[in-house]
Parts: structure tokens; sequence; C-alpha cells
């Protein structure tokens, strides 16, 4: 079969991957581990686990038992946690896996004792009202016996200044009094930057790794890590009075050099980028003009002197300022950039 080579790319830097894992990591005594769930956001779980292992790495958090499965290869299974739980289903494959799960609720807790038990986790929910036990269900005697390893909770508002941060770091000191646990979590990217209250023995960073930035003190140490291109398609002089795209919602007011590129919201490139979205190509900032179509976006190039069929050109998207932008956040920014991309690791 031959190889075609796909009009986008993403270009991805490991070296800032791996630089922005180490000043999570030092910033403060914890353990740091990694969240590499929806395929590590976006940009490949199995490029993501292999450079973070090689950089120190040893507890990756994945959401699903197929995302274990994917990365299972590449690390002591122990070191990969499963947080969405288990079903009766599961209990077969998690055994042949030997990743660790995540137990949120009794039920669960009950269907992995009548399975054997074994080594585990277990969330507590401290004020996020999203998995983990509840304070309404919390009780001792439900955890007896358990092989915990990681007691973990999760932050629902550590990117903000809020009174939710202590209430939750209180709860979950509480909690994790009456509960034998090898290790405690609390802090995610932003979490880690309350300071070393909220680290305990574990920290699981996702966004910053990637280069997101949830919290500006953060802003002149996390790298960028993902870039975008893409190949031009056409180039076209349009005259003043032509509509551009979809329900012409763009008007040509003089005589405009169109190019339309090859991008659109089945990449990830979503609608919220029409009218706001930018390339870039020689230094010079060129506007999305339209409707951001399924596989193409158009742009007014007129300030290009050279551009062409078959050129590649960039796409401005600098996580913290896109989201801004557009509304979407930078977790969606990563998350939905889509499988057409052809990943390149620098």
């Amino acid at each position: 079969m031959t190889d075609f080579q796909p009009p986008l790319r993403l270009t991805l830097d490991g070296e800032a991957l791996v630089s922005n894992w180490r000043y999570l990591k030092a910033q403060g005594q914890a353990s740091c581990g990694a969240a590499v769930k929806a395929n590590g956001y976006g940009l490949g779980a199995v490029d993501v686990v292999r450079r973070l292992r090689d950089a120190g790495c040893r507890d990756f958090f994945v959401a699903h038992w197929g995302e274990a499965a994917a990365i299972s290869h590449l690390v002591t299974p122990e070191w990969i946690s499963v947080l969405n739980g288990i079903t009766a289903d599961d209990i077969p494959h998690i055994r042949q896996i030997g990743a660790i799960p995540v137990l949120n609720t009794p039920k669960q807790i009950a269907l992995w004792r009548a399975a054997g038990g074994g080594r585990c986790h277990v969330m507590l929910d401290s004020g996020i009202n999203r998995l983990g036990i509840g304070s309404e269900q919390f009780a001792a005697p439900l955890f007896e016996g358990l092989d915990i390893d990681i007691l973990l909770s999760h932050l629902a508002s550590a990117d903000e200044d809020s009174p939710q941060n202590s209430a939750q770091l209180n709860l979950f000191r509480q909690q994790a009094k009456l509960v034998k646990a090898k290790r405690l979590s609390l802090a995610n990217s932003a979490g880690i930057m309350l300071g070393r209250d909220f680290h305990f023995d574990l920290t699981r960073p996702g966004l910053a790794l990637y280069g997101g930035v949830p919290r500006t003190e953060m802003a002149s140490s996390i790298k960028p890590v993902v870039s975008l291109s893409s190949r031009v398609l056409q180039v076209r002089t349009l005259m003043a009075g032509d509509a551009v795209g979809y329900n012409a919602t763009h008007i040509c007011t003089s005589p405009t050099k169109v190019a339309t590129i090859s991008l659109g919201y089945a990449d990830g490139y979503l609608r919220s980028f029409a009218g706001k979205g930018k390339l870039r190509a020689d230094g010079v900032s060129i506007a999305i003009i339209g409707r951001v179509s399924m596989d193409l976006v158009t742009a007014d190039v007129s300030a290009l002197v050279d551009v062409g069929e078959g050129d590649w050109i960039n796409v401005d998207y600098d996580l913290s300022r896109t989201a801004e932008l557009t509304g979407l956040s930078q977790y969606e920014l990563l998350t939905n950039l889509g499988q057409r991309f052809e990943r390149q690791w620098v």
C-alpha cells in the first residue's frame, strides 16, 4: 500500500515535554506522575510515555482499560493507573494487563474484593462531586482489608484562587486519616502551584506537561510542545464584493488574495475559529476569513508576496492565547486534534 504524505502536520517537541515534567517535579519533594489519558492529550500516548519513562516518570494515569493496554508494553504494568474504575466484565482483562484500578464507588470495591482483590487505588471525592467515594458514602469499614497503594482525590478549582482549594485539602486530610494507603495524591498541574501542602506523596500533572498553562505563575517555565502546520491547496484573487465560504459570512471589500488551507473541524480546528483564528508565514500574521469547513479554511494572504499551492503554512496555536480567543479550554484544544495530522517528534 502506498504511503501518502498527509497535508497536516503536528510537530511535537520531546525535549519540551520532558522539560515541563522536570519543572513540575522540581516544585516540591513529591514524586511526579503523568496523566496520559486521551491518547496522551492528543499527542500520542506511546510516544509520550516512552519519553517520560526515560526521564524517570514511574506513575502513568489513563482513563480506560484500552488505554492501559496500549502502553502496557512500555512500562511495568503496575506503573499504570486506570482512573475510570472497573466493571465485572473488566476483571479478566485487568488480570491480564496488570495495571492498577482506581476504585471509585462502593460497588467497585465490592467487585474487586469478590474477584480476589489485590493492589488497588481508591478515589475519594473531596468536593468536585464527580467520580469518587463521596462524604455521604465514606466509612472506614468500607476500606478494610484493601491493599491500597494510592489514595487520591481531584481538585475542582486549582486554576483559580478559590476557597474551594483549601476546603478540599482539609477534607482530604481528614478522610486520609481513616484509610490505610501507602501514598496520597491530590494535585494536578494547577494544584502543584498551590504549594507543597497540596503535593503529598505524588502529583499528577496533565495539561502543563503538554504546554498548557493553567496558572499564570507557570507561564515563564512551561514550554510549548505542539506546533501545527498545514498545506496550501489553492490560491486565488477575489474581487470586491465576492463572498467567501458557507453562508457568505465574509465579503471582500477590495481585491483579496485568498488561500484555501487543508484544515477543518474534522481535524479539531472548530468553527469557533472562524473570523478569529490566525495563520503565520514569514513572520506575518494571516487572518482566517469565512466559515471553518469540515476539511478546509480560507485565509487572506494578501500580505504574502510568495505563497502558492503546495506551500506549508503555520497555524497560530498558542494554547493560552487561543483558548482566550475562541472560548475553548486548553484541554479541548489539545485533545480535539484529529488523527489526520502526521505527528512528528523532534
